[in-house]
């Protein structure tokens, strides 16, 4: 039986979601050589690496046999599969709709496909006559506003095709009509004439108005944004989406900064379309705007595949509006940031200028160096909870811990927690040393309160409680017998939130190590050591195992026998001490790897147990609003709807935090397998399998 038509929107679909990078890894071993990848082509019997695939560009390319393509061409030829089946194991590998098309929806479809090339006709043809309206008399305004108000170059007006619609009601109605012969439905569909209240024939959509063209990736005209001349509202129209523009699937000025973002690896996001054309008339061509909405996932792929590191800045306005725009568009990324996965900026320019008027009076240079030295999205938004707080008043102090808290606690990596954590107590106490220490110490344990700190027992599976000890006395011992690396020992397990040991006897040890320490060293020595201030040489002169034996066998004599292995290492154990630092790193990515796949496991049951609390408040909320006998219309298909919503609300919150710390799982395994040994430490794969 020969295989159903794919729809179109399928294969697209697969396109967008199949990296190249991806998909040929899966069969050939590729290496980082610039911004593209090298491997041993598989198509002929090569000797060295011929086949290089680009990210950026999405195509692969033997330069020795000539092969060459995307995802599905390079599957196609490898696996001596047809289009559709590749495109058909595609969509189930990435879990994506499938939708084919039959008999008379073969025709429809034709007749779609056809329908579509007129809307694109429709809109350049539209374009052109902006563009001419803009030339004639009736242009000036239009035309002195775009020169003297927007400083815009006769170049730069061409290069974008500007265009002005006049203050008629079926100026391009009748020409399109009259001259080109467009019923008024298709200019409907394109979005170019509403339809008047009483059904009575058509008017213009866009009337004394600047027209700035919106285009495809092809450069295909697919909408416009019209900006008011005089004053009337809103100050701003955009086109309604229609079969060829969804305002989420596009960025304005996408078609020309694809390659610029490439070789700047970089792309800038505004807010505006007049903010893109003041960018690339001063020669920061790597811009483009969201077209009025938060950025959506098909926008940042668009944006990733661009820049090899996917790097991006946000560049919208200082205001309260601007503001918003920013967190609502990290919202939408945040994930992938905390995950690594791109490089979020957020740039906001002096004195609340737009990108726009911060040329005019600065110029390119500066506005390039505002770029470079953008904060990264959580600096940003640590930033914004400071802001116009004064902290000296106990409620908004304490609403700006809360909201530092929950800020860090998405976190994934401890390290990383650690730094922010220095840093915010250093701005709450103000610069005062102590009161930081005891601030970092406080916001610590909140955020440890926040996340789920991983240590229960009930979801530790057969042979990790053992492995755990192994792992906490890899590092205690190597805390006592090299001395040298104390400092960074110490460091390193206040970055890994490791120092509060899992097992009572090692957390007795390791209290009594601190008491020693601080009895020997100056007054806040050790501290400053654990926090990287101190390279801690001072904790390399302390004879730690006698002055611990002496003071356990007087304090808990009990407790010394069972530390003896610690405190007197066998030969054996001491030369597994060889390599101190790889030690350390490969037993501490171990021992958290342990605690973050019992969160994963914790998560995954927290995530059950949510759904089911969640669907059981919703049915009892319904049961409750449904009363027998009366006469108020309740719609329960928009309530079950809501109730779904809910649930899936529910649902993704615990999906992005079991996957965060999936990808921090994946680190710790790099840390772990990166040349770092554990002795005596089985190599395990505990991690529950992805919901």
């Amino acid at each position: 039986m020969a295989m159903p038509r794919l729809h179109p929107r399928t294969i697209e679909a697969v396109k967008e979601r199949a990296d190249i990078v991806d998909v040929v890894g899966e069969h050939v071993v590729l290496k980082k050589k610039g911004r593209e990848f090298v491997g041993i082509c598989p198509f002929h019997d090569d000797s060295k690496p011929s086949m290089t695939v680009s990210p950026a560009k999405q195509f692969y390319y033997c330069f020795s046999c000539g092969a060459g393509g995307n995802s599905i061409k390079f599957l196609m030829e490898l696996q001596r599969q047809s289009f559709g089946d590749v495109v058909l194991d595609l969509a189930r590998k990435y879990q994506l709709p499938v939708e084919t098309v039959e008999g008379p929806q073969q025709e429809r479809l034709r007749q779609q496909l056809s329908r579509r090339d007129r809307l694109h006709r429709a809109l350049a043809l539209a374009a052109g006559w902006f563009r001419s309206q803009l030339k004639q008399p009736v242009g000036a305004e239009a035309l002195a506003y775009l020169r003297e108000s927007r400083g815009l170059s006769e170049a730069t007006l061409e290069s974008f095709e500007l265009g002005y619609a006049p203050d008629h009601w079926d100026g391009l109605l009748s020409h399109l009509q009259q001259v080109e012969g467009m019923p008024p439905e298709l200019l409907e569909a394109a979005g170019l004439v509403v339809p008047r209240k009483g059904g009575n024939g058509f008017y213009d959509r866009f009337r004394h108005r600047v027209m700035v063209p919106i285009r495809d990736r092809q450069g295909r005209v697919i909408g416009f944004g019209g900006r008011s001349l005089d004053g009337s509202e809103p100050k701003y129209l955009n086109s309604p989406e229609t079969e060829v523009f969804e305002k989420g699937k596009h960025l304005f000025g996408l078609d020309r900064a694809a390659n610029p973002i490439r070789k700047d690896d970089r792309a800038v996001v505004v807010e505006g379309y007049f903010d893109v054309i003041a960018l690339h008339a001063a020669g920061i061509t790597n811009a483009v705007a969201s077209l009025g909405t938060a950025l959506s996932s098909q926008q940042i792929t668009q944006l990733c595949r661009c820049s090899d590191g996917k790097r991006i800045v946000l560049n919208f306005d200082a205001d309260g509006a601007g503001v918003r725009a920013a967190n609502r568009a990290i919202g939408e990324v945040e994930q992938l940031a905390l995950q690594g996965q791109l490089e979020l900026r957020v740039l906001h320019l002096p004195s609340g200028k737009d990108p726009d008027e911060y040329l005019k009076e600065h110029g390119a240079g500066d506005y390039r160096a505002l770029l470079d030295q953008a904060p990264l999205w959580l600096d940003w938004q640590i930033e914004q909870v400071l802001e116009g707080r004064d902290l000296a008043k106990a409620d908004q102090f304490q609403q700006a811990v809360a909201a530092l808290v929950q800020l860090l606690g998405k976190l994934p990596q401890s390290a990383i927690r650690t730094h922010y954590l220095q840093q915010v107590a250093e701005r709450l106490s103000g610069g005062q040393g102590r009161v930081a220490l005891q601030l970092e110490d406080d916001l610590r344990q909140q955020v440890k309160g926040q996340r789920w700190h991983g240590r229960s027992a009930r979801f530790e599976q057969p042979g990790e409680s053992s492995q755990r000890e192994r792992c906490e006395a890899e590092l205690l011992r190597l805390y006592l017998h090299c001395p040298s690396h104390r400092g960074v020992i110490r460091r390193e397990l206040r970055q890994r939130e490791l120092e509060d040991f899992g097992l009572q006897h090692h957390r007795l040890l390791w209290s009594a190590i601190s008491e020693l320490e601080e009895t020997n060293l100056d007054a806040g020595q050790l501290e400053a050591i654990s926090r990287g201030e101190d390279p801690g040489h001072a904790l390399a002169d302390l004879d730690l195992p006698r002055l611990l034996t002496d003071q356990l066998i007087l304090e808990n004599s009990a407790l010394v026998s069972r530390l003896t292995p610690l405190l007197e290492p066998g030969e054996l154990q001491m030369l597994a001490l060889a390599n101190p630092i790889q030690q350390l790193r490969g037993t501490a990515a171990m021992l958290e790897r342990q605690k973050s796949i019992k969160r994963c496991r914790h998560l995954l049951e927290a995530w059950g147990g949510q759904r089911l609390e969640t669907l059981e408040r919703c049915i009892a909320s319904l049961i409750s609003q449904v009363q027998p006998e009366s006469d108020v219309a309740i719609d329960m298909e928009a309530r079950i709807q809501t109730m779904f919503e809910e649930l899936n609300a529910d649902a993704l919150r615990f999906q992005d935090l079991y996957y965060s710390e999936r990808k921090h799982l994946a680190h710790l395994d790099q840390q772990r397998c990166a040349g770092y040994t554990v002795s005596a430490i089985p190599q395990t794969d505990a991690l529950p399998p992805a919901a």
